[in-house]
């Protein structure tokens, strides 16, 4: 088997939408990136990619190539997914956290949990999402961006 972790962060801004784990949440503001910024999914896809020593989000899918402006985020899992299973690997599970002031999460996390698992390709029990706040410090806290954290759980598939 093999872990890795994923981290990304994204500034929040106007005229965006907001999405994380591909659910667009209704809000105020949206994350800031080259694709859709969905900063829980790039977390999920570097965690998965880094368990295979196989670089990061940028290295894959950099910002400077437009087929991948304005993306959804959860295909990039998807066929990061898909380079699991080229390694002879699949995904056990993930564990995920979203670091956010605003908005409440806890209304879409079931969501986001089924469409993490339909892009990776395994139940929506592997899947763990939580939200959590920073009790207003730093730049989540002041509602500047947000941010994920994601370790993937990865095993072989030879027998």
């Amino acid at each position: 088997m093999r872990i890795g972790i994923g981290y990304d962060v994204h500034r929040l801004v106007e005229d965006r939408l907001l999405i994380l784990g591909g659910v667009t949440i209704p809000f105020a503001l949206g994350l800031l990136g080259h694709s859709d910024a969905d900063v829980l999914t790039h977390a999920i896809t570097d965690a998965m990619l880094g368990a295979l020593a196989l670089g990061d989000l940028g290295k894959h899918f950099p910002d400077s190539d437009p087929a991948y402006k304005n993306i959804s985020s959860l295909k990039l899992l998807a066929h990061t997914a898909q380079l699991c299973r080229q390694k002879g690997y699949k995904v056990a599970n993930i564990d995920a956290v979203i670091i956010a002031e605003q908005p409440k999460l806890a209304p879409y996390i079931m969501q986001m949990r089924q469409n993490i698992a339909q892009a990776v390709g395994v139940a929506v029990d592997c899947i763990g999402i939580k939200a959590t706040t920073t009790e207003g410090l730093g730049f989540c806290g002041t509602g500047q961006g947000m941010a994920a954290k994601a370790v993937a759980l990865l095993t072989t598939t030879k027998a």
